[in-house]
């Protein structure tokens, strides 16, 4: 797994909590000093995390390069997931690798693209108008499969799917899904709740269950 859009990682992290990798005392570290769970990623794999991230733009490319490396050493089971923002969709570099990746005809590799249609300066529409994005993919000789993001159950159906090619997902996702204050809001892109926030959300969220 490479979480390129890293700003991600507390998803990261907490999916580790729930497969047993790290503890809850561990989680709850997140972005306190002397912590080794920052804001991205930190290589560590003792305890799950396989590659670090930082500058959006970079996972694709290095996923490019773990797979050929992959290829060279014969092993042709393993698979390559990389998640991506779509306003990351920006960088030229995402775009190099994609590339890349089908002229070598990558196809252990599964880009998942977190398509909310917001990054942190405003709509990816008002920063960057990148239009049908699944379109752009398919140009680069991608498998395209648009899903909505919140299906667990769709995701993991495309995930089983075999290609004969690279693939990429675009999740379609709600920024803040199921807390009213935060659903497309870009100001929560980064920010912190307060208790009185904290419960109005947990209200909702166990509301909306």
């Amino acid at each position: 797994l490479i979480m390129s859009k890293g700003h991600g990682a507390l998803a990261q992290y907490i999916a580790m909590q729930h497969a047993g990798l790290i503890s809850k005392e561990e989680l709850y570290s997140y972005k306190s000093n002397d912590t080794m769970f920052y804001a991205h990623p930190s290589m560590n794999r003792k305890k799950g995390i396989e590659f670090s991230s930082g500058s959006l733009g970079q996972g694709l490319s290095l996923a490019v390069g773990v797979s050929l490396a992959l290829k060279r050493k014969e092993n042709f089971n393993s698979k390559i997931y990389v998640v991506l923002g779509d306003g990351e969709c920006d960088e030229g570099s995402v775009w190099e690798a994609a590339a890349s990746a089908s002229h070598y005809n990558l196809s252990n590799i599964i880009a998942v693209v977190d398509s909310n249609k917001l990054q942190y300066d405003g709509s990816t529409e008002e920063i960057l108008n990148m239009n049908n994005l699944g379109e752009k993919w398919k140009s680069f000789g991608w498998k395209v499969f648009n899903v909505d993001g919140h299906s667990v159950k769709k995701l993991i159906e495309v995930f089983r799917t075999e290609t004969d090619s690279p693939k990429v997902v675009i999740a379609n996702t709600i920024k803040g899904k199921g807390i009213s204050f935060m659903e497309n809001n870009p100001v929560w892109h980064n920010n912190r709740l307060t208790e009185k926030q904290y419960l109005v959300a947990m209200e909702e969220l166990n509301n909306n269950d």
